[in-house]
Protein backbone atom coordinates (compact mmCIF):
# COMPACT_ATOMS: atom_id res chain seq x y z
CA UNK A 1 0.00 0.00 0.00
CA UNK A 2 1.72 3.39 -0.96
CA UNK A 3 0.73 6.15 1.99
CA UNK A 4 1.22 9.96 2.35
CA UNK A 5 1.76 10.25 6.06
CA UNK A 6 -0.42 14.08 7.16
CA UNK A 7 2.61 16.14 9.12
CA UNK A 8 0.47 14.94 12.68
CA UNK A 9 1.21 11.70 11.96
CA UNK A 10 4.83 11.81 10.96
CA UNK A 11 5.34 13.92 14.39
CA UNK A 12 3.23 11.27 16.38
CA UNK A 13 5.38 7.94 14.90
CA UNK A 14 8.98 9.46 14.65
CA UNK A 15 8.12 10.34 18.33
CA UNK A 16 6.11 6.96 19.66
CA UNK A 17 3.41 8.88 20.68
CA UNK A 18 0.39 7.52 22.42
CA UNK A 19 -2.20 9.81 20.22
CA UNK A 20 -0.68 7.66 17.32
CA UNK A 21 -3.33 4.72 17.35
CA UNK A 22 -1.14 1.13 16.75
CA UNK A 23 -2.97 0.50 13.61
CA UNK A 24 -1.99 3.06 12.07
CA UNK A 25 1.57 2.68 13.73
CA UNK A 26 1.33 -0.75 12.23
CA UNK A 27 0.40 -0.04 8.32
CA UNK A 28 3.39 2.14 8.03
CA UNK A 29 5.61 -0.31 9.43
CA UNK A 30 4.04 -2.86 7.30
CA UNK A 31 7.55 -4.51 5.21
CA UNK A 32 5.25 -3.82 1.79
CA UNK A 33 3.80 -0.45 2.31
CA UNK A 34 5.47 2.53 0.72
CA UNK A 35 5.03 5.59 3.11
CA UNK A 36 5.51 9.17 1.61
CA UNK A 37 6.44 12.11 3.30
CA UNK A 38 5.15 15.77 1.53
CA UNK A 39 8.40 18.42 2.11
CA UNK A 40 4.82 20.52 2.50
CA UNK A 41 5.30 18.65 5.96
CA UNK A 42 8.43 19.73 6.54
CA UNK A 43 7.74 23.30 5.89
CA UNK A 44 5.13 23.13 8.16
CA UNK A 45 7.36 21.50 10.56
CA UNK A 46 9.74 24.29 10.50
CA UNK A 47 7.75 26.86 10.13
CA UNK A 48 5.83 25.92 13.61
CA UNK A 49 9.88 25.71 15.11
CA UNK A 50 10.48 29.30 14.25
CA UNK A 51 7.29 30.15 15.62
CA UNK A 52 7.83 28.43 18.70
CA UNK A 53 4.71 26.22 18.76
CA UNK A 54 5.97 22.86 18.29
CA UNK A 55 9.03 21.29 19.80
CA UNK A 56 11.07 18.11 18.66
CA UNK A 57 13.29 15.89 20.24
CA UNK A 58 15.55 15.92 17.17
CA UNK A 59 17.24 18.74 14.10
CA UNK A 60 15.68 19.73 10.97
CA UNK A 61 18.93 19.48 9.01
CA UNK A 62 20.72 16.36 10.42
CA UNK A 63 18.60 14.00 12.53
CA UNK A 64 15.57 14.55 10.43
CA UNK A 65 16.61 13.30 7.00
CA UNK A 66 18.20 10.23 8.92
CA UNK A 67 14.94 9.41 10.48
CA UNK A 68 13.27 9.43 7.07
CA UNK A 69 15.31 7.56 5.57
CA UNK A 70 16.11 4.62 8.64
CA UNK A 71 11.77 4.90 8.34
CA UNK A 72 12.24 4.20 4.01
CA UNK A 73 10.15 7.39 4.36
CA UNK A 74 10.16 8.98 0.63
CA UNK A 75 9.85 13.19 0.54
CA UNK A 76 7.28 13.86 -1.88
CA UNK A 77 8.46 16.91 -3.63
CA UNK A 78 5.87 19.59 -4.92
CA UNK A 79 5.17 18.88 -8.30
CA UNK A 80 3.25 21.46 -11.03
CA UNK A 81 0.57 18.94 -11.13
CA UNK A 82 0.20 18.89 -7.10
CA UNK A 83 -0.11 23.36 -7.40
CA UNK A 84 -2.76 23.05 -10.55
CA UNK A 85 -4.97 20.39 -8.42
CA UNK A 86 -4.35 22.92 -5.52
CA UNK A 87 -5.42 25.73 -7.45
CA UNK A 88 -8.74 24.39 -8.40
CA UNK A 89 -9.55 22.69 -4.79
CA UNK A 90 -12.19 24.33 -3.16
CA UNK A 91 -12.12 25.41 0.38
CA UNK A 92 -13.33 23.10 2.53
CA UNK A 93 -9.87 23.27 4.67
CA UNK A 94 -8.68 26.73 5.01
CA UNK A 95 -5.34 25.54 5.98
CA UNK A 96 -2.67 25.39 3.18
CA UNK A 97 -0.48 22.42 4.17
CA UNK A 98 -3.54 20.25 4.56
CA UNK A 99 -5.00 21.65 1.10
CA UNK A 100 -1.58 20.54 -0.68
CA UNK A 101 -1.64 16.96 1.47
CA UNK A 102 -4.69 16.93 -0.24
CA UNK A 103 -3.80 17.85 -3.80
CA UNK A 104 -0.67 15.51 -3.80
CA UNK A 105 -2.20 12.19 -2.50
CA UNK A 106 -5.21 12.86 -5.07
CA UNK A 107 -2.35 13.13 -8.05
CA UNK A 108 -0.25 10.58 -6.88
CA UNK A 109 -2.71 8.18 -5.87
CA UNK A 110 -1.69 7.75 -2.35
CA UNK A 111 -4.01 7.05 0.97
CA UNK A 112 -3.51 9.79 3.53
CA UNK A 113 -2.97 8.35 6.83
CA UNK A 114 -4.72 11.32 9.13
CA UNK A 115 -7.14 11.80 12.21
CA UNK A 116 -8.31 15.33 9.96
CA UNK A 117 -11.94 14.25 9.01
CA UNK A 118 -12.20 17.57 7.37
CA UNK A 119 -10.06 15.91 4.06
CA UNK A 120 -13.00 13.56 3.21
CA UNK A 121 -14.85 16.72 2.13
CA UNK A 122 -12.26 16.58 -0.74
CA UNK A 123 -13.31 13.10 -1.65
CA UNK A 124 -9.38 12.03 -0.99
CA UNK A 125 -8.54 8.24 0.21
CA UNK A 126 -7.76 8.71 4.01
CA UNK A 127 -7.77 6.33 6.98
CA UNK A 128 -6.72 6.51 10.75
CA UNK A 129 -7.41 3.12 12.11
Amino acid sequence: MRYLLDTHTLLWFLQDASELPSSVAARIETVAAENHVSIASIWEIAIKLSLGKLRVPYSLDEDLPRLLEQNAFRVLPLRYEHLQLLSELPFYHRDPFDRTLVAQAQVEGLLLLSRDEAFDAYGVQRAWA
